[in-house]
């Protein structure tokens, strides 16, 4: 079963441009793990400071090897100068969804 991860980020006003462009560099190197089944950065409509990643992963093991790995580092070190809190993701798994129905059942 994979593993689904939510992460929120608020950046400092000021500090959004920045945030924005550590965010969308790190992307493309996370898209390129093999243990990487998607990921989507998410910016906030109604709240202009917030932004979201929803991350899946074939298991726990495939992210645990994600945080470790050089271009995840560099991202964290960089996004704990530009946030107003530490980074905490939500790491979880899909419930609700057998076979033959939908996500949001």
């Amino acid at each position: 079963m994979s593993m689904h991860c939510f992460v929120r980020f608020e950046p400092m006003p000021g500090k959004e441009t920045a945030f924005r462009e550590e965010v969308l560099r790190v992307v493309p190197l996370t898209r390129a793990e093999a243990g990487c089944l998607a990921i989507r950065v998410f910016e906030a409509i109604r709240q202009p400071m917030v932004f979201a990643i929803h991350s899946e992963w074939v298991d726990e093991a495939a992210f645990e090897l994600h945080a470790q790995l050089p271009h995840t580092v560099r991202f964290l070190q960089a996004a704990e100068k530009l946030l107003t809190h530490p980074v905490e993701a939500l790491r979880s798994r899909e419930i609700g969804a057998g076979a033959g129905s939908s996500a949001s059942g």
